[in-house]
């Protein structure tokens, strides 16, 4: 974390202390059940505690801290009901973006989409978890621009919000991320031949997976969720 802010710059200090808590609790630098104090916070920022109060309330409107009036500010838990609605959402977005590729897919879009699925492969077989997880993103990212549907990517981000941070507990697990590779393959493939009930079969066999690691990682951390 950024423990100071060049006096230049204080007029953003808000945007610097948001942006360095955030990128902590996606990380889980800091855990889920993790106190935070304004006071400490601002020291090691160099401000005030007011942009301290401003970036905690921008955290906790992301479902990420939950401010406790005269108590520690605490990082929020996962929610399993949220998890669950946005897997629900997330899978009936991008099936229906996977059925309006089908419909216009050509070559260009095809040697774009395998160009990142290579990198994809490399960077698996290489162990860099963190990089498949940026890769990963931009796959399906692009197939919602290349499908025309460029602003459903913008929903599906706020269902993935709700996720990625509980993934980071498995981006180590290479096997688990080679298996994805695969079901990127089978959605590509799909797409490449224009067949759009088998992008749909290999999208739901895809977020599928998401269940068992989320039940696995349940069982190993159950203090980072919140009681239901």
């Amino acid at each position: 974390m950024q423990k100071m802010i060049p006096k230049a710059e204080r007029r953003t200090s808000i945007d610097a202390v948001f942006e360095a808590l955030h990128d902590d609790i996606s990380s889980l630098k800091l855990v889920p059940g993790a106190k935070l104090s304004e006071a400490e916070i601002a020291s090691q920022f160099g401000v005030s505690r007011q942009p301290v109060r401003d970036a905690f309330t921008r955290l906790e409107n992301k479902g990420l801290l939950l401010i406790r009036p005269k108590k520690a500010t605490v990082v929020r838990g996962f929610s399993m009901p949220e998890i669950a609605h946005a897997r629900f959402v997330r899978v009936a977005i991008e099936i229906e973006v996977l059925r309006a590729g089908c419909a216009i897919w050509d070559e260009e879009r095809d040697v774009r989409l395998q160009e990142n699925l290579e990198r994809q492969r490399e960077v698996v077989a290489k162990g860099d978890g963190e990089a498949f997880h940026s890769l990963d993103y931009d796959f399906h990212k692009m197939i919602c621009h290349m499908s025309g549907h460029p602003l459903a990517f913008k929903a599906i981000q706020e269902c993935k919000r709700s996720v990625d941070r509980l993934c980071v507990l498995s981006l180590d697990r290479k096997d688990e991320a080679a298996l994805l590779v695969k079901d990127h393959e089978e959605i590509a493939a799909a797409l490449s031949e224009r067949r759009a009930d088998a992008a749909e079969k290999a999208a739901r066999k895809h977020f599928a997976r998401l269940d068992s690691t989320i039940d696995e990682i349940y069982a190993k951390h159950v203090e980072f969720f919140e009681e239901t």
